[in-house]
């Protein structure tokens, strides 16, 4: 029971990283459209762009996410095969895992990367140190 929660708070902390890295993309493209100021704090773009390079660096080299691996080894501890096993972790499992190959992930995250860089830099955060406007 405990693994299987434990697995279950795992699939949770990645559906809410894939939320953030994703849904922060979205959140800046519409933020620098409407003109909304927070979309320029340093730290969040800073923390942004460092969460989907991590994510690219380890598809590059081949590192299988944290994450994912964890949550499979509590799985397994729990009995369950390395299936999610409630109605939730199922769903959150559909919805961050999809059967294709590999390398269609790897340029996924190598595109989406390069698009929050080219955010990064065309729209670049206030710097906390700066002074002035």
């Amino acid at each position: 029971m405990l693994y299987r929660l434990l697995a279950d708070v795992i699939m949770a902390i990645h559906f809410v990283y894939v939320v953030i890295v994703v849904g922060g993309l979205a959140a800046i493209l519409l933020g620098l459209w409407r003109g909304w100021s927070w979309v320029r704090n340093f730290w969040f773009r800073t923390i942004h762009l460092l969460m989907i390079g991590i994510v690219a660096v380890q598809a590059i080299l081949g590192i299988p996410c944290p994450f994912t691996v964890w949550e499979y080894q509590l799985r397994v501890a729990a009995g369950d095969e390395g299936r999610p096993g409630t109605f939730v972790s199922r769903l959150v499992h559909a919805m961050l895992f999809f059967e294709l190959p590999p390398w269609v992930f790897t340029l996924g995250y190598i595109l989406f990367g390069a698009a929050v860089f080219l955010a990064f830099v065309l729209a670049p955060p206030r710097r906390p140190w700066k002074t002035g406007k």
